[in-house]
């Protein structure tokens, strides 16, 4: 089959181009840079601005048509009014890369199924707008445009993908910092939102492209939306000590801190949290492994073994003593003088 990729060397696309490569497929990844793609001789690079609609429109016609196309790289309105411009009649299917933040947080119930309300933030225009890009590519669908398959990945992290983050926390900025995790090397106190008892999920990015490549020409999948989400599901307690315990780190100290407060104190660099990372996320993986074959193959403690030793290998991790990190000892060493005067205070009363 010919197939093109937008994008093709991300978290996910990368394992979608080593599971398809070898089984003979001609695979066009369209892409702004040149970076190698594993050397098969049936995969090739096609340079394109995604953004340049009006160029990216006529290089997807001139080059095609395709058997699918799997869109990995279309977060706005625009982008997926261009891809229907572009691939309208010029491939049978059309795979995208969705999110499970368009659920509506909190969900109704646990865990989270396809049927369940889908009503994300504003304030979160990530998932708002992957909504939009959602309704977009139905209503495509639904004027047979081409047959659409909506795939809703939850986190998904791997090796070598500096802005997957091994570890989400409470400042998630900027997106790729690994400062968090020269923190937990080092000893150093750790901030978590809350209690540290919300639950999070995970899944190596290996996983969540045996979804993708399950959807392939997959008439079960036409016209249908799945949630692609790992086995594992933690709280974020034991999200931070599985880590430090692979790392061979001293134990964690954790620094409870109400969300609310978190946000007021460092707004920007808090915000994802706020949005996305303190509510539980536990999702229904049964319809993606029925219909597409999901695998669940890589635990969090062997994806964890992975990334560590990649960041080993590749010049460690950020110093987490750098000035621009500072806010975070500060944070810690007001909000417990805080809590001391507050328990004094009481204990006086």
């Amino acid at each position: 089959m010919k197939i093109l990729i937008l994008g093709g060397t991300g978290t996910i696309s990368r394992y979608i181009v080593s599971s398809l490569a070898p089984k003979g497929h001609e695979l066009i990844l369209l892409n702004h840079h040149s970076k190698d793609c594993g050397g098969y001789p049936n995969v090739r690079v096609e340079l394109c601005d995604r953004k340049n609609y009006p160029a990216f429109i006529e290089t997807c016609r001139r080059i095609g048509p395709f058997d699918c196309v799997y869109d990995m790289i279309t977060f706005t309105p625009e982008d997926a009014q261009s891809s229907v411009q572009a691939f309208q009649g010029n491939t049978k299917q059309l795979v995208f890369c969705s999110t499970v933040d368009v659920y509506t947080k909190t969900g109704a119930h646990y865990p989270v199924t396809e049927d369940m309300e889908k009503k994300p933030f504003e304030s979160f225009p990530y998932a708002y707008k992957k909504k939009q890009c959602e309704d977009i590519f139905m209503e495509a669908d639904r004027r047979g445009g081409f047959h659409v398959t909506i795939l809703r990945p939850a986190h998904t992290y791997a090796e070598g993908s500096p802005k997957s983050n091994l570890l989400f926390h409470a400042f998630q900025a900027p997106p790729g910092a690994t400062y968090h995790l020269d923190r937990i090397r080092k000893g150093k106190p750790i901030i978590l939102h809350g209690d540290g008892m919300s639950v999070w999920g995970v899944t190596h990015g290996s996983d969540t492209a045996s979804a993708f490549v399950g959807a392939l020409a997959n008439e079960k999948a036409y016209g249908r939306s799945y949630t692609v989400a790992g086995d594992e599901c933690m709280c974020y307690r034991k999200y931070y000590e599985a880590v430090a315990e692979e790392m061979h780190a001293p134990k964690i100290r954790f620094v409870f801190i109400p969300m609310d407060l978190l946000l007021k104190l460092e707004p920007e660099k808090a915000h994802l949290c706020g949005e996305n990372f303190m509510y539980n996320n536990v999702f229904d993986n049964s319809a993606a492994k029925r219909d597409l074959g999901m695998t669940s193959n890589v635990s969090w403690r062997e994806g964890i073994r992975l990334c560590l030793d990649y960041f080993e290998s590749h010049g460690g991790y950020e110093d987490s003593d750098k000035p621009e990190y500072a806010f975070y000892d500060r944070i810690i060493e007001m909000y417990e003088a805080m809590c001391g005067k507050l328990v004094r205070d009481y204990a006086r009363q």
